[in-house]
């Protein structure tokens, strides 16, 4: 288990859809445990395979208070999404230095592969729902700026390069 590097914005692979995981594996579970030290290590609630340069459709997520609550996933897909939105300030460790706010749907249910490699649906709330669908972005080229509107993501993305 080791901190692995996120890749920093403008990386191509940033901008790619990460590939399906077929099966989970020795080298999948050790992609998960590398995940999870690089989010613990940021501090994060949630990262994406993608953001490591692995183009593995693989997701690791936790927003409890007390951590160590980490639920990994292969394949993650949003099965349903509430009308009910949430705002949050969003970031990411592939552009450091900027966040913004963005609204997602307060909660989602989520089918997604485990780590078993059973097949497990499951509802997700609040930060936790905010977190899991920052990651499926992510995994679908997406990053979290893309929400936004052309003034605020073109700004966003000056402040980011002049921090850098």
């Amino acid at each position: 288990m080791s901190v692995r590097r996120c890749l920093p914005w403008p990386d191509g692979r940033l901008r790619r859809a990460a590939e399906p995981v077929d099966a989970i594996t020795d080298e999948i579970r050790a992609t998960w445990n590398d995940m999870i030290d690089t989010m613990e290590a940021m501090p994060g609630v949630g990262l994406a395979a993608t953001q490591i340069g692995v183009m593995l459709r693989l997701a690791v997520v936790d927003a409890s208070s007390e951590r160590g609550k980490a639920v990994r996933m292969a394949n993650p897909e949003v099965l349903h999404a509430s009308i009910e939105l949430r705002e949050h300030e969003e970031a990411s460790p592939n552009l450091p230095g900027v966040s913004a706010k963005v609204k997602r749907p307060r909660a989602v249910t989520v089918r997604f592969l485990n780590e078993a490699g059973e097949v497990e649906e499951r509802d997700f709330v609040g930060l936790w729902a905010t977190s899991v669908q920052h990651q499926i972005d992510h995994l679908n080229g997406r990053l979290y700026f893309d929400r936004l509107g052309k003034v605020k993501r073109d700004m966003l993305l000056r402040k980011a390069k002049k921090a850098g």
